[in-house]
């Protein structure tokens, strides 16, 4: 009965219109009405529990670094490096796209912003160039969904506190699994980009060119060893890490590019005081369920239901992999981690699978929510600034959600894929 009120008080708040966060504080006072335990102190205390934790600090510093970086060249130098050495191919600007989206994620952990920069700077060029532009838009959507896998992922940084888990480790963890996913994608790309003869090829650059792409772009580069390289060392915690880069991108971006202005300080502050907010409510808003979820005890009866497949955890995570992405596809990343965690962890734990390797096929599968309609954040983002219908990239994306899928299925058939390279990144040397 406490799963019927917990999903009816739920899904009710959210068909009627109500925002995420109130939804789940109307879920959570529900339960504690149908429990017997409404109390307004218990809601005020676990909502400033819930957002009183030193490591979410990292999220406004990772939040105002990719900001800064969109707004200080960083993103733009980055891209031009990738257009110099790769450029020239069949679908060149495609794997621009992939690269870029790769080294971009592991500097800013937000799928939306690093859509959004892509889209604004190579949907055009693709459009001018030939390419099939739902294929094009496709593409850069699903580029921007490794942002919350590879590190500083803002993803691990929520699932981490949640989940009470090492935020260091599923940094280590999500390194891989993120490199795969951009592998699928030039796969997938190279397969698709096939059928289309009518692209324009761009000139092929000369050494001289590309080391000057190079020399250009060097500091944007870099940013991600100083970043990831500070955590494996021990030399930065993951929120110490957030403020590194937030320093380093208005460091160069002010000072070595001189793209950043003080007239634009205002405008990126906001944007990312907003989405801090935004997110830090959530998780506030979230905890008053995850306790509420604890104290009624659901975990166990979520147990109960997944119990036929217990004793075959390959099943039980295809199983969990099916469930998350159906809810991904009515609710946004945040509160499907928020809402599921605290409901699957004792499950995963109680059944023996490592939480870190759980945690990654989480977040990924998380990922691809952003890409499934109707809510699919990052293709609302794509289609508004590429200027491409919502249908056409919806129509666009399809091979790439397959690849990146597919991936997700690798790593739960093969998890050595992701236990091994964890353990060596892990470890002190």
């Amino acid at each position: 009965m406490t799963i019927a009120v917990f999903l009816t008080a739920l899904i009710g708040s959210m068909a009627i219109g109500v925002p995420i966060a109130f939804a789940l504080l109307l879920t959570g006072i529900a339960l504690m009405w149908y429990m017997g335990l409404f109390d307004t102190q218990i809601i005020a205390q676990n909502m400033v529990l819930g957002a009183d934790s030193f490591q979410l600090l990292a999220i406004p510093f990772f939040l105002l670094a990719g900001e800064l970086m969109n707004a200080g060249g960083l993103s733009k130098r980055i891209i031009n490096f990738a257009l110099a050495w790769v450029g020239h191919l069949h679908g060149g600007i495609g794997y621009v796209a992939i690269f870029a989206a790769l080294i971009m994620a592991s500097l800013s952990g937000s799928a939306a912003a690093d859509s959004a920069a892509l889209a604004a700077i190579l949907i055009p060029m693709m459009r001018e160039a030939g390419y099939n532009m739902p294929r094009s838009a496709g593409l850069i959507s699903a580029g921007g969904i490794i942002a919350p896998v590879i590190p500083p992922s803002i993803a691990f940084i929520v699932f981490g506190v949640a989940a009470n888990l090492s935020i260091t480790k599923l940094f280590m963890a999500g390194i891989v699994p993120g490199v795969l996913m951009g592998v699928s994608l030039v796969v997938a790309w190279a397969i698709v980009s096939r059928r289309t003869t009518s692209m324009t090829v761009l000139p092929k650059q000369n050494m001289q060119v590309r080391m000057k792409s190079l020399l250009d772009g060097f500091f944007a580069l870099v940013m991600p060893i100083a970043v990831l390289g500070g955590i494996r060392f021990g030399i930065v915690t993951p929120t110490e890490a957030g403020v590194l880069a937030a320093v380093y991108a208005f460091v160069i971006g002010t000072f070595v590019y001189r793209e950043l202005k003080p007239r634009h300080m205002y405008a990126v502050l906001l944007t990312a005081a907003k989405t801090t907010a935004m997110v830090m409510f959530l998780i506030a808003a979230a905890v008053v369920s995850a306790w509420l979820i604890t104290q009624a005890n659901i975990p166990s009866e979520i147990l109960k239901v997944l119990a036929p497949f217990t004793e075959h955890p390959t099943l039980l995570l295809l199983v969990i992999l099916v469930l998350v992405l159906v809810v991904g596809t009515a609710l946004d990343f945040t509160p499907t981690v928020l809402i599921l965690t605290p409901v699957l962890m004792p499950v995963i734990k109680q059944v023996g699978i490592d939480p870190i390797y759980f945690g990654v096929l989480f977040i990924m599968a998380n990922a691809i929510g952003l890409l499934t309609p109707p809510v699919g954040v990052v293709l609302n983002v794509v289609s508004g600034v590429g200027k491409v219908s919502m249908t056409s990239v919806i129509k666009g994306v399809t091979p790439f959600l397959v690849a990146q899928t597919l991936v997700i299925v690798l790593l739960i058939l093969f998890p050595q894929l992701v236990l091994v390279p964890l353990e060596w990144l892990s470890s002190r040397r």
